[in-house]
């Protein structure tokens, strides 16, 4: 089980790290086009680069069950007459499993996409009237506010884990902001996103051991794509010479930052706590202001350097608070969805 954490949490750290690096592609690709259809393109194609794994996926279970309800032949009294006459019973996990998942992957992942696309729109929208260090510490603090929502549905995180969320933050403060941190509308704007964004960790660890990944993962993608295309189509201008100048941004915002990145964070979720996920997201902070400083020559001063250590410290601090804590599984209180 420690395996399994650690490979989950492992698997957040990578999700981190290509956010971060996404935010040099979605400041380069903003110069060509709008938010909204940066955001709607690039969500539809993370969807589409999961769809064939989902084809085979499926394939995969229907094959496994079609083989499990041949060879699993049990006496004529417990049989169950919708499968071969009563001859044969579904294995452990089948048909009826396979419905329960597919049923709510659909709602969570329409519920996860809708509080998805809120968060991303606020942050886009109120990026544009404060400054970047201002957004990327206000978004952060969803690492503190993520162990206080999940208060209310039951989460007891232990004192380091608070103690790591609060660490953290301040790591963030260090690293984004520069200057004195003021409320202006767009503040407010992007701290309602941060809001969602807390939001979206809890839900994807209730969803995610209850559903299958990939399909949670797609739904919410088609549906912040499709919404974001509509807001983009009636309110902002399209053109096909900005697309095409932005074309590499949006491909890698797409196929690694959606794709990858957002799965990433729904599989993983199946087994790490959502307090302990948020801290280790926090973690795209420091992603970004060292791709900036690799890929567009932006400095990182002293100040940032510590607040990098603080939030590594954070994360070390939380980690080890939840070795002394009796193991256990993460969000799930039940084996996960085959």
């Amino acid at each position: 089980m420690e395996r399994r954490r650690f490979e989950s949490e492992s698997l957040l750290l990578l999700a981190a790290a290509i956010w971060g690096f996404a935010f040099v592609a979605q400041r380069v690709g903003m110069r060509y086009t709008g938010p909204f259809l940066f955001n709607g393109i690039r969500f539809l194609l993370g969807a589409l680069v999961l769809l064939p794994i989902a084809v085979v996926i499926r394939r995969r279970e229907a094959a496994i069950r079609g083989a499990g309800a041949e060879t699993a032949v049990v006496p004529a009294d417990r049989a169950m007459p919708a499968y071969h006459g009563g001859t044969a019973a579904p294995a452990a996990g089948g048909p009826r499993r396979a419905r329960w998942t597919a049923a709510r992957a659909a709602p969570a992942g329409i519920l996860a996409g809708a509080i998805l696309f809120c968060g991303a729109s606020l942050q886009q929208v109120g990026i544009v009237s404060t400054t970047a260090g201002n957004a990327g510490f206000i978004t952060g603090l969803y690492v503190v506010f993520v162990p206080l929502l999940g208060l209310f549905a039951g989460h007891r995180p232990g004192g380091g884990t608070w103690a790591g969320a609060l660490l953290a933050a301040a790591g963030m403060y260090l690293l984004s902001v520069r200057g004195g941190l003021r409320m202006s509308p767009g503040d407010a704007l992007v701290f309602a996103s941060a809001l969602c964004f807390a939001f979206h960790v809890l839900v994807i660890g209730w969803a995610s051991p209850r559903s299958r990944p990939i399909e949670l993962a797609m739904t919410q993608f088609a549906f912040v794509g499709l919404a974001s295309l509509a807001v983009a189509l009636a309110r902002e201008p399209v053109d096909a010479g900005g697309l095409l100048a932005a074309a590499p941004a949006i491909l890698y915002g797409g196929a690694l930052s959606v794709g990858v990145a957002y799965t990433l964070q729904v599989v993983a979720q199946r087994r790490a706590r959502p307090a302990h996920a948020a801290i280790i997201l926090g973690m795209e902070a420091v992603f970004a202001a060292f791709g900036g400083w690799l890929l567009l020559g932006e400095s990182i001063p002293p100040r940032g350097l510590v607040g990098c250590a603080a939030m590594l410290a954070g994360i070390v601090l939380s980690q080890l608070s939840e070795i002394r804590r009796a193991p256990g599984p993460g969000p799930a209180t039940h084996p996960p969805a085959s």
